[in-house]
């Protein structure tokens, strides 16, 4: 009986190691010999000594199976499965490796149809595979069908077994028919299949046992999980940007005490590694001021990454800061990835929207800012580099503290140099300059030669509250010259989008004389209007003056004191 079994063994394409409890090899069949390019003399040898990269002895110590793992030998790349071997009383007396070459799998679906008796065997395998698989017979009837098969179209094997091939088509020609007539191999055929009309692509290939065409044999893929990695990589492409830093302080516009005091801090805590936190409303210029203080500082020729915390889906978010090892998850790529944080060693790395960052990522940035060290997603080394950190924020962080979304010794790390950015309505007198160098960025973009704004459009644009400070206003040029013909060169009230609100305000806009005034005279001329007015209505009161305002009250307090406005 024993023989009969070697024989058995020996015959089959799997290659087969057995080791006992000590790892040691007992019995191995003639295809292990061939794939693995081994001796016959090993039995009794520790497999570990004897076969390279093997894991036998591993499943024999721990008891645990590992199965279907691809393993790369000399002279090919096979598919193994390494299962521990237990009495009858669930102690491990040894273990078993069962592997085939991977390229033996389609000479198995070519015997399949007159190899009955390993039919078994092949359905493990291919049930094995996430990828969907349906085999037929040269009449173009299904026989063999996966479980991915059943994911993907929704027809379990009972549903198209025995059946014509025909049967799983919603659009397009069934493949296993069209090779039944022409007996050569389809690839990349788009058709739409089961009740969902869910859209695939199929490679096809024919079977011929010797010589003779038994049928053939579809790998099925769900282009719709494609489409959507696709997307997802190109989502990331566009919210993580690789780059050098493109703006110094020149580009930042506004003569303003505040715009002047934030350029300053931010010139100063350039030239050090300190962590910078930068604060304001959305449109305020947080990423511009981190590409200035980048460019002004000793690392201006080293990298400056910048991602935004928030876009990044969480599931990948943390390998894609800190990088990946091979095989650390399902779809990782060969040889590991770096992640942003070593790409930015030497450099800056830009973390926006640092509020939104995951609570469950938060503890392994603290430590990283620590330290500055870290282990890649399903790595053991520890590495280390040299990054300074910008992060911007345009949420409450104290706030988030308190509630517990944030933690406090995070916060901490990264308030370490915070900079305000002052809204538009902080800084009124900067809008006029901030406006002319809008239209002369949109003048490249739109081909236009627009020249300047008209005096009440301006008293308009300096009156409006912009909630999205610079970005909303940016916006609001780009359609008015729009709504300009190409030969107009200044901004006029008749070119304000008709949008909700607009037509009331602009009516009510009056078109003063100049006087011979500038244009910064005029806007200076309105403000001091504008707070005199509020101070009237707030009997005198400059805190309820100020909130009429939408201002602090110390920016009250300074426009008073650069106005002449008497206490």
């Amino acid at each position: 009986m024993e023989k009969i079994l070697r024989i058995v063994l020996d015959s089959i394409i799997e290659g087969i190691i057995i080791v006992d409890s000590e790892s040691k090899v007992i019995y191995l069949n003639k295809n292990a010999q061939k794939l693995l390019n081994l001796p016959s003399d090993i039995v009794g040898k520790k497999v570990n000594e004897v076969v390279k990269n093997t894991r036998l002895h591993i499943v024999v110590q721990t008891g645990i199976p590992e199965i279907d793992q691809v393993q790369y030998t000399e002279n090919a790349v096979i598919i193994t499965s390494r299962i521990p071997i237990k009495d009858e009383n669930g102690k491990i007396i040894g273990a078993v490796a069962v592997f085939r070459d991977i390229t033996s799998v389609r000479k198995l679906a070519e015997e399949i149809t007159n190899l009955k008796e390993i039919e078994a065997q092949l359905k493990a395998i291919i049930d094995s595979t996430n990828d969907a698989i349906s085999v037929a017979d040269e009449n173009g009837i299904v026989r063999m069908v996966n479980k991915a098969y059943t994911k993907i179209t929704g027809y379990s094997p009972e549903d198209v077994i025995g059946k014509p091939a025909t049967i799983d088509i919603a659009e397009g020609e069934s493949i296993h028919i069209l090779i039944a007539k022409l007996r050569q191999p389809i690839y990349n055929a788009r058709l739409k299949v089961g009740p969902a009309k869910k859209e695939v692509i199929v490679n096809a290939t024919p079977l011929f046992v010797k010589g003779k065409f038994k049928g053939s044999v579809a790998v099925v893929h769900d282009v719709s999980e494609i489409f959507k990695l696709t997307a997802e990589l190109e989502e990331v492409k566009r919210l993580i940007r690789h780059m050098r830093a493109q703006y110094t302080f020149d580009d930042i516009i506004g003569e303003s005490r505040l715009i002047q005091i934030a350029k300053e801090q931010a010139r100063k805590v350039a030239q050090t590694p300190a962590t910078v936190l930068l604060r304001g409303e959305s449109g305020t210029g947080k990423e511009l001021f981190a590409h200035a203080i980048h460019n002004s500082s000793p690392r201006k020729n080293k990298p400056f990454v910048s991602v935004n915390c928030a876009a990044i889906p969480e599931s990948i978010l943390e390998s894609e800061l800190f990088g990946y090892e091979e095989g650390s998850f399902t779809g990782a790529i060969q040889g590991g990835k770096r992640g942003l944080v070593e790409e930015a060693d030497g450099g800056t790395l830009f973390l926006d929207e640092v509020g939104k960052l995951p609570l469950s990522l938060q503890p392994k940035l603290l430590r990283f800012i620590e330290s500055k060290e870290f282990v890649p997603v399903g790595g053991r080394n520890v590495k280390k580099v040299d990054v300074r950190i910008i992060a911007a924020t345009n949420m409450e962080l104290e706030k988030m503290v308190r509630n517990g979304s944030f933690l406090p010794d995070l916060y901490f790390r990264l308030n370490v140099f915070p900079i305000y950015l002052p809204p538009l309505k902080e800084r009124k007198e900067d809008i006029p300059k901030i406006s002319l160098h809008i239209i002369k960025k949109l003048n490249q973009q739109y081909g236009r030669m627009v020249e300047g704004i008209s005096p009440a459009v301006l008293k308009y644009i300096v009156s409006k509250e912009w909630q999205g400070n610079v970005r909303e206003i940016e916006n609001f040029f780009g359609r008015v010259m729009i709504n300009m013909s190409p030969e107009e060169r200044f901004i006029e009230i008749k070119h304000l989008p008709e949008e909700s609100g607009f037509r009331t305000e602009k009516e009510e806009v009056e078109f003063p004389s100049l006087g011979g005034k500038t244009l910064k005279d005029l806007v200076e001329e309105y403000e001091k209007k504008i707070i005199i007015n509020a101070l009237k209505q707030a009997n005198g009161d400059k805190s309820e003056a100020a909130k009429l305002l939408d201002i602090s009250i110390r920016t009250l307090y300074y426009k008073m004191e650069r106005y002449g406005i008497e206490e």
